[in-house]
């Protein structure tokens, strides 16, 4: 049974997920309407859709974010302050990779760049770390860098058919701040005004009418690593807990890299090869790929949450079946995609 002061803060934390979730379809809708067009995803070789569409949904799933942030500062004490101001420097960049390209060295320098930062002030002298001898300490701070970095880049691989990845900002953070209430309401307010932002830009980026692009996809995967990670240091939950949340989008992301890897191709180039991919140059729709995704989201991210309250050895089981899910479903699209490319 909630005591006061925990549906006081429970209701605080619904209210940030909602009033970031207004603002962020406000933004976006005045985007639309005004017909502001900074930068246009157009249809090629590489991509899922046959119109130009505009790829600046990112600055209303920021505005949310900023706005919220702003919101919880003033109201509860907490300071969000790292993890915004490193997401605006994040959306700046790519949004100007967005309009006018960047080389993939200097985007992949500002990454590291930003997530640097934000390990050394949120988790530095003062942090987990702390305690570690100087050699651990240094490896824990790349290892951790590194982290962040790749779930940057693999949200932003993901970001390629209607309301994939919009969904997948709703179910993941909705599911970390669950798992951060009531014990760092901080951090479940974080994750609860990404979930609500981005669930506000998914009103409209699930028919189509907007992308959210680089501007949106690289600062929403810079806060999942970050609050992934913290929520680890700080004993909120055990390192496979985001990573189970995550799971459907991190072993497509993952497996299909590591696949282009060993056949030596261009990794960093745009491509149609992750499994989502597949599954729509198959005939799928985008809003039957995005509901099928959803329900795997919400399966992994439920199987997680209910485990968080069992023994070590159950946790395993469960992170287990997981695993094995994902992989019996890859092999199903594999098959399948055989049997396509076959007859074609």
């Amino acid at each position: 049974m909630l005591n006061p002061k925990e549906w006081g803060v429970l209701l605080t934390i619904v209210a940030v997920a909602a009033g970031a979730g207004a603002i962020s379809a406000v933004a976006v809708w005045l985007m639309l309407r005004s017909g502001w067009q900074w930068a246009m995803d157009r249809p090629g070789a590489r991509s899922l859709h046959a119109v130009a569409v505009p790829r600046t949904g990112g600055l209303g799933i920021m505005a949310g974010l900023v706005m919220a942030a702003l919101w919880v500062t003033l109201t509860t004490g907490h300071w969000l302050w790292r993890e915004t101001l490193c997401a605006l420097v994040l959306c700046a960049v790519s949004l100007f990779d967005d309009r006018y390209g960047l080389p993939v060295s200097v985007r992949l320098a500002a990454h590291f760049t930003v997530a640097g930062a934000w390990v050394w002030l949120a988790l530095g002298a003062g942090g987990a770390a702390a305690a570690l001898p100087q050699g651990p300490q240094a490896l824990l701070f790349l290892a951790t860098m590194l982290a962040i970095v790749t779930m940057i880049n693999f949200f932003n691989f993901m970001d390629g058919a209607n309301g994939l990845a919009g969904g997948m900002a709703v179910i993941g953070h909705a599911a970390l701040a669950l798992a951060a209430w009531p014990a760092d309401s901080g951090v479940a307010m974080l994750c609860a005004a990404l979930a609500g932002a981005a669930a506000g830009f998914l009103v409209f980026n699930l028919p189509g009418r907007i992308f959210m692009g680089d501007g949106g996809s690289v600062p929403l995967g810079f806060l999942s690593g970050a609050a992934g990670v913290y929520g680890w240091h700080a004993g909120l939950w055990p390192l496979w807990f985001p990573l189970a949340v995550f799971a459907p989008f991190i072993v497509d992301a993952g497996v299909t890299l590591a696949r282009r890897i060993v056949r030596r191709e261009p990794f960093w180039r745009a491509h149609r090869e992750h499994y989502y991919q597949r599954v729509v140059r198959m005939g799928a729709s985008h809003l039957r790929v995005a509901a099928a995704e959803y329900a795997l989201m919400l399966v992994c991210a439920t199987a997680a949450l209910c485990s968080l309250r069992k023994s070590a050895a159950a946790q395993g089981v469960i992170f287990a079946t997981i695993a094995l899910l994902l992989i019996f479903l890859m092999l199903v699209i594999d098959a399948r995609w055989k049997r396509f490319a076959a007859q074609t």
